[in-house]
């Protein structure tokens, strides 16, 4: 039991001596340093402290040089001193630590020239701080206090106040004015509200980094519910397609008299790796929609229904959209021009939830401007534009999530597209987006279903 002891009680002593060194060592870090830290600018008023405190360490300069030379003391000496603390005040707007031990450094041979000087008789001294002196210190406190941690503040205060004391005592048994009390009640006061003002800004700080991390969490947040729900819709589209493949490889030898067998046998492995990937698209589907449960997903903007087997809309349902909007008691144009092609489902379901967006944009934040819809069919693609003029009434405040701009960049980037929004001149605001017929190789639902009647050629 005792050996154990021993054991514990070593454990105990080494843990606690590599706590204190630790420490030890981060008190060297915070105040034997030159590193800059200048003082940043007032949220309020701005640079008007530095410009005060640089006016403060001016008047401490004139006062202590008055005071020294009233001390017997050299005009030079007596300068290069007050310059020194005037200098301190001044050098702790950028360097706090280093002007903290230039104060100390003033002081202690301020203090040794005066006690040699005056020898036996310190009558008429204030011993060994003068009022300059004070508060030149107390403001270098100020200006380290605002920069360091607690633990170096708390240090710079306990190295201050042993100066003072060996100070004193080097003055005992003679009649003087004690300022040390005087200056250590005061430091203290400085270094406990120096502190305090630091950890307000440092919350602050913390607080707005907190803020930004939110802000880039919820903008993250909406961009990925944004690609599932793409992913959702892009589902049923892909899945139609590998069910046209998966039926056009098991007709397909019906089709042909006397189908060699290695036809048959490689047709039924693309039916069977049809239906494998259908599989695999209803347990994906799956993962994603377990976010949303409920018999569908909710509706995305005017006109849009939320059933869960409905099939994903396309440009033929833009009408339907439109009178839907109207019915909201809002006057919509559409504009058509070019000849109408084909278009691979992709990029008509992607055109049909731009203009639905736009819509419900400017439903929201443009009450009772007028909406132009236009469609321009392009040899190369589809242009997409909707244009809602100056609102007649201020916005009311949004309850969503203030992100449909960034669904309509991802559709349109999806699809090797370009987009731009932006307010009009005159007021209002303008969507415009190209769609290419053909985007790019490996986009999901941009195929066109082929006709079952030609697998007979």
């Amino acid at each position: 039991m005792s050996r154990l002891s021993r054991v514990t009680d070593m454990g105990v002593g080494r843990a606690l001596r590599a706590r204190v060194d630790g420490w030890l060592r981060a008190l060297r870090a915070d105040l034997w340093t030159l590193r800059p830290d200048p003082l940043p600018p007032s949220t309020w008023l701005r640079w008007l402290p530095h410009g005060l405190l640089c006016l403060a360490a001016f008047g401490v300069t004139i006062a202590s040089a008055h005071d020294l030379q009233s001390r017997q003391l050299a005009f030079g000496p007596a300068l290069l001193v007050a310059v020194a603390q005037g200098g301190a005040v001044v050098l702790g707007l950028w360097r706090p630590v280093p002007a903290w031990w230039l104060s100390l450094g003033v002081f202690v041979l301020y203090a040794a020239a005066v006690r040699i000087r005056a020898g036996t008789g310190l009558e008429t001294y204030a011993w060994p701080w003068t009022a300059a002196a004070i508060v030149a210190e107390l403001l270098v406190l100020l200006l380290l206090a605002l920069r360091v941690p607690t633990r170096a503040a708390v240090a710079a205060l306990a190295v201050t106040a042993l100066l003072t004391w060996l100070a004193e005592s080097a003055a005992a048994g003679m009649e003087h004015d004690e300022t040390g009390a005087l200056l250590l009640s005061l430091a203290s006061i400085v270094v406990i509200v120096g502190t305090a003002l630091r950890g307000r800004r440092v919350a602050r700080a913390q607080l707005v980094q907190q803020t930004t991390l939110t802000a880039e969490e919820r903008t993250r947040r909406t961009l990925l519910e944004e690609r599932s729900r793409i992913a959702r819709e892009l589902h049923d589209v892909v899945a139609h397609h590998m069910s046209v493949i998966s039926i056009q490889a098991q007709v397909a030898p019906h089709l042909v008299q006397d189908p060699p067998e290695e036809l048959k046998e490689n047709l039924a492995g693309i039916r069977q790796n049809a239906l494998d990937a259908l599989t695999e698209l209803r347990r994906v589907l799956g993962v994603l929609r377990s976010e949303h449960p409920g018999p569908g997903d909710p509706p995305a903007g005017p006109g849009e229904e939320a059933a869960p087997h409905a099939p994903q809309p396309t440009l033929d349902r833009l009408d339907a959209l439109v009178e839907n909007t109207r019915a909201a008691g809002r006057e919509v144009a559409t504009e058509i021009t070019g000849e109408r092609r084909p278009l691979p489902q992709g990029v008509e379901l992607s055109a049909y939830r731009i203009v639905q967006e736009a819509l419900s944009n400017a439903l929201r934040h443009a009450p009772g401007a007028a909406i132009t819809v236009r469609l321009d069919h392009r040899p190369d693609g589809l242009r997409v534009e909707v244009v809602n003029d100056r609102p007649a009434a201020p916005a009311p405040p949004s309850t969503g999530a203030g992100h449909g701009l960034l669904g309509m960049r991802e559709r349109v980037a999806m699809l090797g597209g370009t987009m731009t929004a932006h307010r009009r001149p005159g007021g209002g605001f303008e969507v415009t987006a190209f769609l290419p017929g053909t985007p790019p190789a490996g986009t999901p639902g941009t195929g066109r279903t082929p006709d079952p009647r030609k697998a007979r050629s």
